[in-house]
This record gives structure tokens, C-alpha cells and sequence, in this order.
């Protein structure tokens, strides 16, 4: 089993930047992708970004690229996303994930999920 809870979420105006902070603990070495994705009332969870644990390969939603940097600390065991100019779209609750076979953006493709961190911008 493997756990991850996030952090670092909140309220920000337009413009401004979060770093949201996903913890995980359990069986990490059974990891080989972690993820942000996010979902906003009454929309699809989408992926924001993933990156694989040796950090060979990122991926990036097309809404994330150039103002998200997804990164890790795998001596913490801890997955990071910077977000910056942040846009009211983004508002959302964001989940931090992992999964043990692949890598992407697509959520049905995680095993391991986090219980969310909510992300407002306001305009």
C-alpha cells in the first residue's frame, strides 16, 4: 500500500503562485510515476503533469506548460508543484498520485491517490 497526502493549497488572486506538496509513505518502492491532476465541480479529473521517479520523464497539460514545474524530492519522498501565474481556470481541487507500471496524464492509469488539496484563484 501506499499513501500520499497533500498540501498547500488555498486562495490566491490571479497572478500569484502556489507549491503544492505531496507526502508519500507505504511500499515507495513500488512507485514509478507520481502525478497532479485536478477537478473542479462538475468536470472530469484531468491530468496536470506526472513525472517518473528517476526523473527521466515529465509530462505536462497543455493548460500547464510554462507556468507549472512539476519536481521531487525523492530522499523525502515528497512530490512538489510549483504553479505560478495562475489563472481562475485553475481553480480546482488537486490530488496528488502515484502508480507502479506506467506514466501519464491519463487518471484511470493511477493506482494511488491522495485526498486532495483545494487550489482557488480569484480574479
Amino acid at each position: 500500500q501506499v499513501q500520499l497526502v497533500e498540501s498547500g493549497g488555498g486562495s490566491v488572486q490571479a497572478g500569484g503562485s502556489l507549491r503544492l506538496s505531496c507526502a508519500a509513505s507505504g511500499y515507495i518502492e513500488r512507485i514509478y510515476c507520481m502525478g497532479w491532476f485536478r477537478q473542479a465541480p462538475g468536470k472530469e479529473r484531468e491530468g496536470v503533469a506526472a513525472i517518473t521517479r528517476d526523473g527521466s520523464r515529465a509530462y505536462y497539460a497543455n493548460s500547464a506548460k510554462g507556468r507549472f514545474t512539476i519536481s521531487q524530492d525523492n530522499a523525502k519522498n515528497t512530490l512538489y508543484l510549483q504553479m505560478n501565474s495562475l489563472k481562475p481556470e485553475d481553480t480546482a481541487m488537486y490530488y496528488c498520485a502515484a502508480d507502479s507500471l506506467s506514466c501519464s496524464l491519463g487518471p484511470r492509469n493511477y493506482r494511488y491517490w491522495g485526498q486532495g488539496t483545494q487550489v482557488t484563484v480569484s480574479s
